[in-house]
C-alpha cells in the first residue's frame, strides 16, 4: 500500500450544472455569465466544451463571446445552484475512506492509502456520476503539485498519474506556463532569462533567479519545475480568505463622485457579509477596470481589524485616491481581506475580484 494525492476536477462544472436543470441543452454550446444577457457588460463565468471550441473562455468579455459564438446559450449566473451541486459531490468524496481537502466549488485534493491508485480514482468518477450526474477528471500524484498537474492531461473524465518517475518524460519539454502557478506573464520574463522548457528552469540558477524574482519566488519557480510539491492534505475546512463586490456598469463612469459612491455603495455589501463571515477584515483592496479594458487592483492594510460598513468605505475610498484617474471606468470592485488565523475555519463559497 502506497500513499497518494488525487487531484478531482469537475469538468466544466457550471455548465454541467446547467445541462442537468435543462438536459435539452447538453450537446449544445452554453456560456454562463452576468445576468445571461450577451449585450451587457460582463465576462464569461465557464463555457462548456462545445463553446470552447469556437474560442470562447472564462473571463472573455460576454460582447466578444457572442460576437464568436452568437448562437450559444447563455445563462446568468446561479450561485446558489452551483453550491449545492458542489456540497453533493464533495459529500460523495467523503463517503470513501480518504481525507479530503475542498479547494473551491469544483476542485478537491483526496489523500488515499491505495495499492491501485488509477482504479481508485476509477471509482471515485464512477461515484460522483452516479450520484450527482457529473463528471470529474482526477489526478494522481505523489504531491500536490503533480497531482494538480496532472489532472489537465486526464481532461475531460479520464485519470492521469504525474509522479517523480515520470515528471521529466511528460513535463520536461513543456513551456514553463504549464506548470501550476506560473502564468503568461511570468512565462515572458523567464522566456527573457533564456528558460523557455520546465527543464530549462528546472536546471537554472537559483541565484539568477532570485535575482529576477526575488529571494523568495525565484528558488520557488525552480522547485515548481523540479515537480517538488506538499505532500499533505488537510481535512480542515476549507476557509475564504476575502469577501468581494463587483459591479460591471453599462454606461461608463466618467465622474469621480460617482465613482466614489459606486465604491462606498460595493464597500456597504462586502461589509454585510464580512459581519455575516463573523471575522473581520483586515485589508481592503480596490479594482477598477478602465476603458477599454484596463484593470489595476490596490491593496491596504487596516490600522486595526473591522467589520464597520463605515470603515471599510473610509479605507477603500483612501485605496481608490491611489489610482491615477483620467479614464473613464467600466468596472469596480471592493474586497475585504481576512487574516489567516483570526478565528476557527468553516466552509464557504467561492468569492470573487
Amino acid at each position: 500500500m502506497a500513499d497518494w494525492v488525487l487531484h478531482v476536477d469537475l469538468d466544466q462544472f457550471i455548465a454541467a450544472v446547467e445541462v442537468l436543470r435543462d438536459p435539452s441543452l447538453r450537446g449544445r454550446p452554453v456560456v454562463v455569465g452576468g445576468n445571461g444577457d450577451p449585450t451587457e457588460r460582463a465576462v464569461v463565468a465557464t463555457a462548456s466544451y462545445e463553446a470552447r471550441e469556437f474560442g470562447v473562455r472564462s473571463g472573455l468579455p460576454l460582447r466578444t463571446a457572442f460576437k464568436k459564438l452568437p448562437d450559444a446559450v447563455y445563462l446568468p449566473v446561479d450561485h446558489a445552484l452551483y453550491e449545492a451541486a458542489s456540497a453533493d459531490v464533495m459529500a460523495v468524496l467523503r463517503s470513501f475512506p480518504v481525507v479530503v481537502e475542498v479547494m473551491g466549488w469544483d476542485e478537491a485534493f483526496v489523500g488515499v492509502t491505495a495499492d491501485d491508485p488509477v482504479a481508485f480514482a476509477r471509482s471515485v468518477q464512477a461515484a460522483v456520476l452516479a450520484a450527482t450526474g457529473l463528471h470529474c477528471s482526477v489526478g494522481i500524484g505523489d504531491n500536490k503539485l503533480r497531482a494538480k498537474i496532472a489532472t489537465e492531461f486526464g481532461k475531460p473524465a479520464g485519470v492521469f498519474r504525474l509522479t517523480r518517475d515520470n515528471w521529466v518524460e511528460v513535463m520536461g519539454h513543456r513551456p514553463t506556463s504549464a506548470l501550476w502557478g506560473i502564468g503568461s506573464k511570468t512565462e515572458k520574463k523567464l522566456a527573457e532569462l533564456g528558460l523557455v522548457t520546465v527543464t530549462d528552469l528546472a536546471s537554472a540558477s537559483e541565484d539568477v533567479l532570485a535575482a529576477r524574482f526575488g529571494p523568495r519566488m525565484g528558488p520557488y519557480y525552480r522547485s515548481v519545475a523540479l515537480g517538488a510539491g506538499d505532500t499533505v492534505v488537510s481535512a480542515t475546512p476549507w476557509v475564504v480568505k476575502s469577501r468581494s463586490h463587483e459591479k460591471t456598469f453599462q454606461q461608463d463612469l466618467a465622474s469621480m463622485d460617482d465613482i466614489r459612491r459606486e465604491v462606498v455603495a460595493l464597500a456597504h455589501q462586502v461589509a454585510h457579509d464580512v459581519v455575516a463571515e463573523g471575522r473581520p477584515a483586515v485589508r481592503v483592496g480596490v479594482k477598477v477596470r478602465f476603458v477599454p479594458f484596463f484593470t489595476k487592483v490596490r491593496l491596504m492594510k487596516l490600522p486595526a481589524p473591522t467589520s464597520s460598513a463605515d470603515e471599510l468605505a473610509a479605507a477603500a475610498l483612501v485605496v481608490l485616491d491611489r489610482f491615477e484617474h483620467g479614464r473613464a471606468v467600466r468596472l469596480l470592485g471592493v474586497r475585504a481581506e481576512f487574516s489567516d488565523d483570526d478565528v476557527e475555519p468553516k466552509p464557504s463559497s467561492s468569492t470573487y475580484l
